[in-house]
């Protein structure tokens, strides 16, 4: 589920992969294997991300179907 909701945030934004690598600090590379889902982010990047997107980590990680971080 993780992959799936990374790529469809970037692509909702319009983001490249570049671009979202380039604001969490990491390669973009590094942040290919996430939407490939050959590896996934610790704790630190999971929260980055929430927070980059604006989205609960629930959503992120596929507990919920909310993005709102507060619901």
């Amino acid at each position: 589920m993780f992959p799936t909701r990374l790529k469809e945030l970037r692509i909702q934004y319009k983001y490249t992969q570049r671009h979202v690598a380039d604001a969490l600090g990491i390669s973009e590379r590094a942040y290919q294997h996430y939407e490939l889902n050959t590896r996934k982010p610790d704790f630190d990047g999971l929260t980055a991300i929430a927070d980059f997107f604006n989205v609960s980590i629930d959503y992120l990680v596929g507990r919920t179907d909310n993005p709102n971080i507060n619901h």
